[in-house]
């Protein structure tokens, strides 16, 4: 009698959540489906394997979300003893050759000094162009971190920009390319410690975990969670990967929009709105027994 109710409580719990899974996946369809443009999504429950994937092989541009296989391929130049973590550089605008974007290196003065690891950190904290740009370089460029994207099993996260031979990917995605799919799983490696090493992912832990533009998917859940994420954005494409350190599930998601037709840059973009409404879903999916909610009167600070 004992073995039968914990048989149908294992049964009941099981359909629950199935039924809760199928209904989650069917409202995120939906949203994506109405989404004026492309959409596609990729989240994984890093506990139990649960997925959810709409249109998550789909090959979209990265905007600054390039930046993290960037980090991984100048982490890889750092373990390998190329470059010294600590090393100072001296900033000269020209060994650049990109306008002025109203970033902060772009704005020192040349022959200005400053620490490979600052570098790193206005890259991803801040997305900082001028930073980037400089990073790739330092990481062999383009066809070096598409190199170890490749030797990792990588096949569709590319960079585009000043990388021989991909004018024409560079033409249709810009800076980079990838598939929500493929950000995801960067992001799982680094968490995993298997990205370049162990303490060179606990490193880029750390660079991920401090991210000034917290205004989308970060903005609804719990400030006092740690996540990591990346963030991208150019004027039809909006895009957001993040790792969340949620107490019961922890979870990664990727969100990426392509040929949206809302083009503006305010917080109420219909691709800011996108990727907000999703976190916020996933965030009461992983962990219904947390009941936060963003504080009223916090779009004025974002």
């Amino acid at each position: 009698m004992r073995y039968n109710l914990i048989v149908s409580l294992f049964v009941t719990l099981l359909f629950s959540c199935q039924s809760r899974h199928a209904s989650l996946q069917n409202l995120l369809e939906e949203k994506l489906k109405k989404f004026d443009g492309e959409a596609g999504l990729y989240t994984e429950n890093l506990v139990t394997g649960e997925k959810i994937t709409i249109n998550d092989e789909t090959i979209f541009p990265t905007a600054s979300m390039i930046k993290v296989p960037i980090l991984i391929a100048l982490f890889q130049k750092i373990e390998d003893e190329s470059l010294n973590y600590r090393q100072d550089l001296i900033w000269f605008a020209d060994s650049i050759n990109y306008p002025y974007d109203g970033g902060i290196l772009g704005a020192f003065k040349d022959g200005r000094k400053i620490p490979l690891r600052e570098v790193i950190s206005l890259m991803i904290t801040y997305s900082d162009n001028h930073a980037s740009l400089w990073c790739q370089k330092l990481a062999g460029g383009g066809a070096a971190i598409n190199k170890w994207l490749s030797d990792h099993g990588f096949t569709h996260t590319r960079v585009n920009s000043r990388t021989p031979g991909r004018q024409a990917d560079w033409e249709k995605f810009g800076w980079g390319q990838t598939t929500p799919q493929e950000m995801a799983r960067l992001m799982i490696m680094i968490r995993n410690g298997e990205a370049v090493s162990i303490s060179a992912s606990e490193e880029m832990y750390r660079i991920l975990g401090n991210i000034y533009w917290y205004g989308e998917a970060l903005s609804q859940i719990p400030p006092q969670i740690k996540t990591i994420s990346k963030q991208g954005a150019v004027s039809d494409s909006r895009s957001e990967v993040v790792l969340v350190n949620a107490p019961a599930e922890e979870y990664v998601f990727c969100i990426i929009t392509n040929n949206q037709s809302d083009t503006s840059w305010r917080y109420e973009n219909s691709g800011f709105i996108l990727i907000r409404e999703t976190s916020r879903l996933l965030w009461k999916y992983f962990e219904p027994d947390i009941p936060w909610e963003p504080a009223a009167g916090m779009d004025k600070y974002h």
